[in-house]
């Protein structure tokens, strides 16, 4: 059995940044989120010291689609169409809308936009 490193859910995202189609489990979206989340705290904590407004702007601009890519595929785990994800634009309560969607259980079995997702990453 190989061993997946937690980066492994992070590049794999990356590599699939056109991928459109297909599904994505929680594990899958919501490590990705995580380490998102880490690499966002430590650039700006590096902005702040350095000054380096551009690191953070390159980087969520680097981001932006492979992070819609993996939304609109977990949207897909559960039956959802991708549109769904525009619901995050509402005032005030759209992104928790949109986070109860992400955190939602796949459909079991086949849907309409394929299998389930693998349980695990595709290591390079």
């Amino acid at each position: 059995m190989q061993e997946n490193n937690v980066m492994d859910w992070y590049t794999n995202v990356l590599r699939q940044y056109t991928v459109f189609t297909g599904r994505a489990g929680r594990q899958e979206f919501w490590m990705f989120a995580l380490i998102n989340f880490g690499i966002v705290i430590a650039l700006n904590i590096v902005t702040n010291l350095l000054g380096l407004g551009i690191l953070s702007f390159l980087y969520s601009l680097a981001v932006l689609l492979p992070s819609l890519a993996v939304t609109i595929r977990r949207l897909h785990d559960t039956d959802r169409i991708g549109w769904w994800a525009l619901v995050a634009l509402i005032p005030l309560v759209g992104w928790i809308i949109l986070l109860v969607l992400m955190a939602l259980p796949g459909t079991p079995g086949p849907n309409r936009y394929g299998p389930p997702p693998m349980s695990t990453p595709v290591a390079p």
